[in-house]
């Protein structure tokens, strides 16, 4: 029976190799059949169909060439806790006032010495997934309150560290996630019993310039009495009876020459260039905008005109010129006294502008052309025509102010329903210049921010210890393996007031003792003193406060970035995508 039934599988065409191979070791006699099979010209393979390719079993049948697999604890896990961590030490140094700079040279060979964590992870071109997440989380901080992005990226630095320690002694990826997720929960409880302090209103100047002072502070310590009045003022001016801001209506003047004293707040928009006019004063000024040049009008299409004689040329200049004269005039009569051109102004039309007595601005940019429409309530027009009423701007005072070297036109408003305030900077190189943008930015945003929570907390790491001293009870009353990472949250929650001791060159282990022993005893305000040979300082009284809604984003970000590190287990990268590069390409361009 088992002879006629090995006859009749090998005479099958479906018949498959590896049962083939099964059947012949079992039997001498079915080594016979199969083989008498082959002669008889009947395959013992898989058939192939029209179109399929013979793949071998598992991953490298399913994948193409050149791609990388990683898996399990070591290659996958530990790997990218290793690479979030890296990329987490490297911002980490830059926390706090006394934080150290970076200089990043990105792809363009554009130089930035800055200690802000989104600009140095934005301007590295970081390629492990696992860090990328990081990146990531830290994007998403950026763009909702502008603030915090080193906070997010060293704490989920350090709750990796400490995940990594206990999967080496032994505790599986699950239950530390689950300890997490309980420990996350329990924080949320504590900080919201932390908040020390409820703005009443942030429309009050003194109270919005002690607020924005720790945050100013964090970015350029020993500049914040010189920024913080200027973010607050600027801020206060831009909302007037509005409780929103919109964060683009700050705008930045940048000026080389001078230091950060003679720096100023104007209400309104500063032009970085000079009137291509005589006139260089106008008060209740009406404004005409165009997004074109002033000119002309040329044809669309290339013409030629066949002039025979002396009368037909000056005949033909002369209609040029009455047809600028005429459309200028038209905008005198008008009542307009001030034009902004988007493109060029021939000379033409400048002699004609000089004959009317109108000033006159050339804007470059198409952003700060609408910007200066938002300011002044003008349209933009498309084509050398008069303006209805209803588009002309009006700006309460226009005039040209010399900074240093430099013949800027300023655009003032005093009127209350003006949105734009711009911020006059003055610095000795670029690079300090733009680090300073970096810190009104996130002044603005935090002015933002506090007009949606008003919510304050203790600064200098007074939160962290007192969550984590919380946190390290609770897990102690904790039954089951999720007790362990409780404690290492809590101990994560460290990193902060241990950061800002080293890089005040304090003894970390002393620093946090003296916290812990304080809070023991009650003392809930008290942080990090990083002004001072003192260890400790209360920052309720100090007037060092944290936003409430900027911490709780920060950890809550880093929170889920970490449990999606952790549950990767397995890295699957395909080939790169394109040839291989040239040799000898031009060294002038980037790689991108």
């Amino acid at each position: 029976d088992i002879s006629r039934f090995a006859s009749f599988i090998c005479c099958t065409p479906l018949f498959f190799a590896t049962a083939s191979l099964v059947v012949s070791a079992s039997s001498p006699n079915l080594l016979c059949l199969s083989q008498s099979a082959r002669r008889r010209g009947t395959s013992s393979k898989m058939p192939t169909h029209k179109g399929m390719v013979k793949l071998g079993a598992g991953l490298p049948g399913m994948l193409k060439d050149g791609y990388q697999h990683f898996s399990g604890v070591e290659e996958a896990i530990m790997r990218n806790i290793e690479a979030a961590t890296a990329i987490s030490k490297k911002c980490r140094t830059s926390l706090g006032p006394n934080g150290m700079k970076k200089l990043v040279i990105n792809h363009l060979e554009k130089i930035f010495v800055t200690s802000d964590a989104a600009t140095i992870l934005k301007e590295l071109e970081v390629v492990h997934p696992a860090a990328n997440i990081l990146v990531m989380a830290c994007r998403m901080q950026e763009s909702e309150v502008g603030d915090g992005t080193n906070l997010v990226c060293s704490f989920a630095g350090e709750l990796l560290h400490q995940a990594g320690e206990l999967i080496r002694t032994g505790l599986h990826v699950s239950e530390i996630v689950k300890g997490y997720q309980q420990a996350y929960k329990k924080f949320k409880d504590i900080l919201e019993s932390q908040v020390i302090r409820t703005l009443e209103t942030e429309k009050d100047l003194d109270v919005l310039t002690s607020t924005l002072t720790s945050v100013i502070a964090s970015k350029q310590f020993g500049h914040e009495s010189l920024l913080t009045p200027l973010i607050a003022r600027a801020c206060l001016e831009s909302m007037g009876e509005r409780s929103d801001l919109n964060v683009d209506n700050i705008r930045v003047a940048k000026l080389l020459g001078g230091t950060l004293h003679d720096s100023s707040m104007i209400k309104g928009v500063v032009v970085l260039r000079g009137p291509m006019s005589s006139r260089k004063r106008v008060e209740d000024a009406k404004i005409a905008v165009y997004a074109n040049e002033i000119a002309a009008a040329a044809t669309e299409a290339k013409s030629t005109v066949l002039i025979k004689n002396a009368d037909e040329l000056l005949t033909y200049s002369k209609s040029e010129e009455a047809a600028i004269e005429s459309a200028i005039r038209a905008i005198a009569d008008k009542g307009i006294n001030m034009i902004i051109a988007g493109g060029k102004v021939s000379e033409m039309a400048g002699h004609f502008l000089e004959k009317y007595n109108i000033m006159c601005v050339r804007i470059t940019s198409k952003f700060e052309l609408r910007r200066i429409c938002r300011a002044t309530g003008a349209a933009a027009q498309v084509k050398l025509t008069p303006p209805a009423p209803e588009e002309i701007g009006r700006c309460s005072l226009v005039y040209e102010k010399e900074f240093g070297s430099k013949h800027c036109v300023v655009l003032e408003q005093t009127d209350a329903n003006s949105q734009i305030s711009t911020i006059v900077l003055r610095g000795s190189t670029m690079n300090t210049l733009d680090d300073f943008e970096r810190a009104i930015d996130d002044g603005v945003n935090a002015v933002k921010t506090l007009n949606k929570d008003k919510r304050l907390l203790a600064g200098g790491g007074a939160v962290e210890i007192e969550c984590a001293r919380q946190l390290l009870e609770y897990g102690q009353s904790t039954p089951g393996l999720e007790q362990y990472a409780i404690k290492k949250f809590a101990e994560a929650l460290e990193v902060v007031p241990r950061t800002l001791a080293e890089n005040s060159g304090k003894l970390a282990t002393d620093v946090i003792s003296a916290l812990y022993k304080q809070h023991n005893a009650g003392e809930q305000c008290v942080g990090v003193d990083t002004a001072s040979d003192n260890l400790t300082f209360d920052a309720s009284e100090a007037k060092i406060y944290d936003l409430y809604k900027t911490k709780a984003l920060a950890f809550e970000l880093a929170m889920e970035a970490v449990l999606t590190i952790l549950r990767v287990d397995q890295i699957i990268m395909a080939k790169r995508a394109g040839g291989p590069k040239p040799r000898g390409g031009n060294p002038n361009w980037d790689e991108d």
